[in-house]
């Protein structure tokens, strides 16, 4: 698996083998590898665990998904062989022998009520309304209505992305504050006033995609580079994958072949080539 430093392109997975007993489950001859992680990657961890399935009928992946830091954690001290996030690993992380591993990339939508009719933001704009310096729609074209700003909570992986890249660390104003990505969905679609940022593949109808200096958020535009918000999606693992059980190296090598790539693109994200 393609292992990139880049904050942008670099996804973590960690799973912890050795000594792991807790975190996978023999019945007769099915292996069942415990995930835990990212709320953002529920679809796409879903998706690839029922595909894994039929290709590998002796392995189900049993996942939960209670956010990056949780996930990473979980491999840490041995609940789970592999911990979804959604953000960098950290320096003391990787001393305690995480490695990191691509599997696709995310990007970060800014998203506002389907009313709005504020279609584009600068990344200026996009910074001003996040630190509360900018309060109205009608400050940057938009009608006469007060900017709600909605966001994840403090260990979302979505939130350390999304701020790290903007560089406005501790200086948000949340007017809200969210545990799951569905949950900011449902607020903007709710709140006529309201902004807040979510994975490419959670737009709905009632939302809409703000673009960001003029780029939409495209799987074109992220894989080109063009669009500025995006993030890797990491499965963190204790260890290389090469020195992981047999059955979790078959979901890695799932992941990379054009099966699991074209699954990946599918749901709106960008495959790792």
């Amino acid at each position: 698996m393609k292992k990139i430093h880049s904050y942008i392109i670099i996804i973590l997975l960690c799973i912890s083998v050795s000594g792991c007993k807790s975190t996978t489950t023999n019945s007769g001859n099915n292996v069942v590898i415990k995930v835990n992680g990212s709320t953002s990657m529920e679809k796409l961890i879903n998706g690839l665990g029922e595909l894994i399935n039929r290709e590998y009928p002796n392995i189900s992946i049993e996942a939960q998904f209670t956010g990056s830091s949780a996930g990473i954690e979980s491999v840490i001290n041995k609940t789970s062989l592999i911990g979804n996030s959604s953000r960098l690993l950290k320096e003391e992380e990787e001393a305690k022998g995480l490695v990191a591993n691509i599997v696709a990339i995310d990007g970060i939508i800014v998203i506002t009520n389907q009313s709005n009719n504020v279609s584009s933001l600068s990344k200026e704009q996009l910074i001003a309304i996040y630190k509360g310096e900018i309060r109205n729609w009608n400050e940057i074209g938009g009608e006469d209505v007060p900017i709600v700003i909605i966001g994840r909570e403090a260990a979302s992986g979505t939130r350390t992305a999304f701020e790290d890249i903007l560089g406005i660390e501790n200086e948000c104003k949340y007017i809200q504050e969210i545990n799951e990505a569905g949950g900011v969905v449902a607020k903007v679609e709710s709140i006529k006033g309201a902004i807040g940022y979510v994975s490419l593949d959670l737009l709905t109808k009632k939302t809409k995609a703000l673009a960001i200096d003029g780029i939409e958020p495209t799987i074109e535009s992220i894989r080109n580079g063009q669009y500025l918000l995006q993030r890797p999606y990491l499965m963190v693992t204790m260890g290389e994958i090469s020195k992981q059980s047999q059955e979790v190296q078959k979901i890695f090598e799932f992941i990379d072949s054009d099966k699991g790539k074209a699954f990946i693109e599918s749901i709106g994200l960008v495959p790792v080539s």
